[in-house]
């Protein structure tokens, strides 16, 4: 954790590649996924910290904080650019001494029109010991002219890591002023003109700031979500809140995930591109060139809506049925989180994957049991290839997608790798079933739980997968598996509540403190302690699990 001028700095990454549903007022919106994180390279990180990264609006300019050699103070304010968003990005210029000074300059946010930079400074002239100021410019190809202090907006506490919104009308700034939550609040500051003034700034309230220092907002351009770093100070994580419209009330904050925030690192200063396609950020985990470097991680709408691998005409028919109305499942732009309407935005987006094969980024192991033959099921989407033992029978031609693998109820089985924790967060589970009989099992955990399985008596679909000790039980359902027919069976664990399903439809649901955990591999056909009677008879095919919460 670096300080300076006794007022430390803090720095974010988002590693991914798991999603996050954001809520805005209880309403799910558009599903999505990080991609995995990338270190912006040597051309643009160095041995120094090199941090709080503000991208433009045309993607064009990258502007950020450092303390490398060379600059005029502790912390100078830089700025990279590039001739199109395909192309690398070239060497980092220091925006010289009309901008930076011999003291802190830090924490940049250009304007949508790239004629206004604002940042936080501890130079001469302000009111406290983090001041934020502006310099502007009248043309892109003029020279920065000199910072102006935001007076009105600045006291006598730390004002800093400001975000400035798309219309040039409302800022974002973090403060330890009187009247927040915490050690630092998220604060805003409107303004009714471009050169209008600043209006008395606004604490986002305690649904948004917590106990913790809540820093780093970055405003989307649609004004919907806020990005922000909160945490103790060295391990820091990237949180983001939503509203359903400029005119409503932020939601609850929700944790970017494990797979975003790395446990042992500290993840902070979020940038959200303009395009909402690519966030920016800074961390000092593994793989950088100094202590914090300037990374970036895209950001992936979920766009195969029928989970078949393709986006074809059937995803395309999923959007159609729901053109015009607000279906959180289909309304994927513009951004990866939607408008709250499907419309051509919706399938602008849609058409960027159009007859491309995809793999849902959601999966944490998907075994189509495809195979004609070999002991091998593969696993598509990761390295957790299953062995068949026993001798099942490959099913060409016989499955409900595809193939599908025939098991003999005796010991006949698949074994997988470990593949996850059930306590470790949210997850979903489905596969196609025919067959089955009270008791045997279609998935679970060496060592832990059956995660599905048929109840007994009636041969309906049940879980054991539940909470440590006396206070879990297996949740069954009065659905029916066993009838002879092709059954679409599933399981998901959102946190809170365990769901079963069968053929899309929720038949059992109850709520759970948490989920035992396991570090086992998985069993397909077979139950965990490998019981006689728990072996699968019948037909098993396409069997998925997500590291997430999902809807069938």
């Amino acid at each position: 954790m670096k300080w300076l001028n006794g007022y430390r700095i803090r720095f974010v990454l988002f590693g991914f590649v798991a999603a996050v549903v954001l809520a805005a007022g209880g309403r799910a919106k558009a599903d999505f996924v990080f991609g995995t994180p990338e270190n912006l390279g040597p051309t643009l990180n160095t041995s120094s910290q090199d941090s709080a990264p503000s991208i433009s609006a045309d993607g064009l300019s990258l502007y950020f904080s450092s303390n490398r050699a060379g600059g005029y103070g502790a912390g100078d304010l830089y700025v990279a650019t590039r001739e199109s968003t395909d192309d690398d990005w070239g060497p980092a210029v220091n925006l010289g001494p009309t901008v930076n000074t011999a003291f802190d300059d830090w924490m940049p946010s250009i304007s949508a029109d790239g004629l206004s930079l604002f940042f936080g400074s501890t130079r001469p002239g302000g009111f406290g010991g983090y001041d934020l100021w502006v310099t502007t410019r009248a043309t892109k190809a003029d020279e920065w002219g000199v910072p102006v202090n935001l007076r009105g907006i600045n006291g006598p506490t730390d004002e800093f890591a400001v975000s400035i919104s798309s219309d040039g009308l409302s800022l974002y700034f973090a403060s330890n002023r009187a009247g927040g939550r915490g050690s630092l609040d998220l604060w805003v500051t409107t303004r009714a003109t471009l050169s209008g003034p600043w209006g008395p700034p606004a604490n986002l309230g305690s649904t948004v700031n917590s106990s913790e220092a809540d820093i780093w907002p970055s405003i989307s351009a649609d004004g919907l979500a806020l990005f922000f770093e909160c945490g103790p100070g060295n391990l820091d994580d990237l949180w983001v809140t939503r509203r359903a419209t400029v005119s409503d009330a932020w939601g609850l904050p929700v944790n970017l995930g494990p797979r975003v925030n790395l446990s042992a690192a500290d993840d902070a200063c979020p940038s959200i591109s303009a395009d909402g396609r690519t966030l920016y950020f800074t961390s000092n985990r593994p793989g950088g060139y100094g202590g914090y470097d300037l990374w970036k991680v895209s950001i992936i709408p979920i766009v195969d809506f029928t989970s078949d691998g393709k986006v074809d005409i059937q995803d395309l028919l999923r959007l159609i049925e729901s053109w015009g109305k607000d279906d959180p499942s289909v309304d994927i732009g513009p951004m990866p989180w939607g408008d709250g309407k499907v419309n051509e935005k919706d399938l602008e987006v849609l058409m960027r994957y159009w007859q491309q094969e995809v793999n849902d980024p959601r999966l944490a192991a998907h075994w189509r049991l495809d195979e004609t033959e070999g002991v091998v099921a593969a696993d598509r989407v990761g390295e957790n290839d299953g062995t068949l033992h026993g001798g099942p029978l490959w099913q060409p031609d016989g499955g409900k997608m595809g193939g599908a693998l025939r098991l003999d109820g005796v010991d006949d089985y698949v074994s997988t790798a470990f593949v996850l924790d059930p306590a470790a967060g949210p997850l979903s589970v489905f596969a196609w079933v025919k067959g089955g009989a009270p008791g045997q099992v279609i998935l679970s955990q060496a060592g832990g739980a059956n995660w599905l399985m048929v109840g007994d008596p009636g041969g309906v679909l049940a879980t054991e997968l539940k909470e440590s000790g006396r206070k879990g039980k297996p949740l069954v359902s009065a659905a029916v598996i066993t009838d002879g027919a092709w059954h679409c069976v599933g399981l998901v664990w959102d946190g809170s509540n365990r769901i079963l399903y069968v053929d899309d439809i929720e038949v059992a649901r109850d709520t759970q403190s948490g989920l035992a955990a396991s570090t086992g591999g998985l069993y397909i056909g077979a139950g965990n302690t490998m019981a006689p009677a728990s072996f699968w008879k019948g037909l098993i095919d396409d069997v998925r699990i997500y590291d997430r919460a999902v809807t069938p």
